[in-house]
């Protein structure tokens, strides 16, 4: 079965499982959190601008690092470091030493961490299964983003953030463990022209960093806002969100493996543009606001395959899979730095968050030009080697 027959994709799956315990439980709650704790809502965008921006200078030195320790340990040691950003939070009493401390230390383990996931993942996935793989992957993390966003806020309500973010913690360290039987994978001290050919899927990752700004963490706190601050009442949202998405992405990546891409790009990112305006409209709504969330996860688990299933197979074709990742992450920041600072900017001015929420159409516009061309690409190399394979078979006939 092309889900589960390669090894290591299956434990590096294993492991993001364990992870999105924390990344739909407490790191879902970030915003939130920030916005509960006395950050002004142009502070808490600027926070998370503050971390992209970080990312984007540190970036450089991954390279000479993967080099010498390789890819497999970087992510061991991003995973860990992530762990330490949850304690800290319980200590958040608006802007202050403990926030800037999550700024420094979320910067340095996101750079350490995704550049090197990602490339990983391209580099040991396979190509005639990638859609399904991710589709595995995101199906997973919906399953328990269902449980673990409930926890966490009746944690945060009857323990307090202290346990509430403790377990988060715990869950991202454990989530190393199947990290450790994972291959090492080496990289080259020298590729020639590897960030010249990483230019497609910088120009990918902008848009969706872009998108990802507003879509993520404007959303976030627009929806903590008309659910009146309750973190019972958010993460009830977040597993209803859960519920409801579980199963598209799986259904998605097998429409992409079978060369239906263009269409899922169509699909998804209506579907998305659909859900942002949506969003727009229900921030002002609590009762709507429950109901367009649960509706986003649809969009989400479609978004996820029909962009990554490029991103990963330009990768592997790329010189170099790390380099090619370390660029457009690099993109990613920039992309995600641009919107919530502009976020930042129209609030602090007083624009309404539903006015701020229709900013991500601009991203999807910007990823529906680049994804079709790219699934048109794809669909004509796929033709030109069928025509081969014919032309050679006739010949040898």
């Amino acid at each position: 079965m092309a889900y589960f027959g390669n090894r290591t994709i299956n434990l590096l799956n294993l492991h993001y499982a364990i992870h999105s315990i924390a990344l739909s439980g407490g790191a879902a709650f970030f915003a939130a959190y920030f916005v509960k704790a006395g950050v002004p809502v142009p502070g808490v965008f600027a926070t998370f601008a503050a971390i992209l921006i970080g990312r984007f200078f540190i970036r450089p030195a991954i390279l000479g690092l993967a080099i010498r320790y390789g890819m497999h340990r970087l992510i061991i040691l991003g995973t860990l470091l992530a762990a330490c950003e949850y304690p800290l939070l319980s200590h958040v009493h608006g802007p202050g030493a403990p926030l800037y401390a999550i700024i420094l230390i979320g910067s340095v383990a996101e750079t350490l961490y995704w550049p090197c996931y990602h490339a990983y993942f391209a580099r040991l996935g396979d190509d005639d299964a990638r859609g399904q793989q991710i589709g595995v992957r995101e199906a997973i993390a919906a399953l328990i983003g269902i449980v673990s966003p409930l926890t966490t806020g009746i944690l945060l309500v009857t323990f307090g953030p202290q346990v509430a973010f403790a377990v988060s913690a715990t869950a991202v360290a454990g989530s190393a463990l199947p990290l450790l039987y994972t291959p090492h994978v080496p990289v080259a001290p020298s590729v020639p022209h590897a960030y010249r050919d990483a230019l497609p899927g910088v120009l990918l990752f902008i848009g969706d960093g872009f998108i990802g700004g507003i879509y993520l963490f404007v959303w976030q706190v627009a929806l903590f806002l008309a659910l009146n601050q309750n973190f019972l009442t958010f993460g009830g949202a977040l597993a209803m969100a859960a519920v409801v998405g579980a199963a598209a992405g799986m259904m998605l990546g097998r429409h992409i493996d079978d060369g239906n891409g263009k269409r899922a790009v169509t699909i998804a990112y209506g579907i998305l543009s659909l859900i942002v305006a949506l969003r727009a409209v229900a921030s002002l709504h609590p009762a709507l606001a429950v109901t367009v969330n649960a509706l986003s996860a649809i969009g989400n688990c479609l978004y996820v395959p029909t962009l990554m299933a490029v991103v990963y197979t330009l990768a592997k074709a790329a010189p170099c899979s790390l380099r090619f990742h370390i660029a457009t992450e690099a993109g990613w920041d920039a992309g995600g730095a641009t919107s919530l600072l502009t976020a930042a900017l129209l609030t602090w001015f007083h624009v309404p968050l539903w006015a701020v929420l229709l900013l991500a159409l601009i991203g999807t516009v910007w990823q529906i030009i680049l994804l079709r061309w790219h699934y048109d690409r794809r669909a004509e190399d796929q033709r030109q080697m069928t025509g081969t394979a014919n032309c050679t078979s006739t010949s040898g006939s």
